[in-house]
């Protein structure tokens, strides 16, 4: 059975920010996808080789897996991903109808 990550979503005026900690784990080891609404992380942490005895564990290791389903549309071929020092950013733009915008009040006559 998968596990799920630590992660942190911030969200700014323009995107939503998904932060997952994957300490260890490259790239290729990681699946990014988006159907709809939901964005799906999955990848594996691989068990490092040893020789010597293991007395202590608690780092994780096997298949992770992260869904979300965000709220309103997001246009998925603008999704954007990036790993740096054990984070992977996952940047979802929100859509134009999901944006906030200041509507402004006429007089009347």
């Amino acid at each position: 059975m998968p596990w799920i990550p630590q992660a942190d979503i911030p969200e700014t005026d323009d995107a939503y920010v998904i932060e997952l900690d994957l300490p260890g784990v490259g790239s290729e080891d990681i699946g990014v996808e988006i159907n709809d609404r939901e964005l799906a992380i999955s990848g594996e942490i691989k068990e490092r080789e040893r020789k010597d005895v293991m007395r202590h564990r608690t780092r994780r290791t096997g298949r992770f897996e992260f869904r979300v389903v965000l709220p309103g549309d997001v246009p998925a071929e603008n999704v954007n991903a990036a790993l740096s020092d054990g984070v992977l950013s996952v940047t979802v733009p929100k859509a134009q109808s999901a944006k906030a915008r200041h509507v402004e009040i006429k007089k009347g006559d």
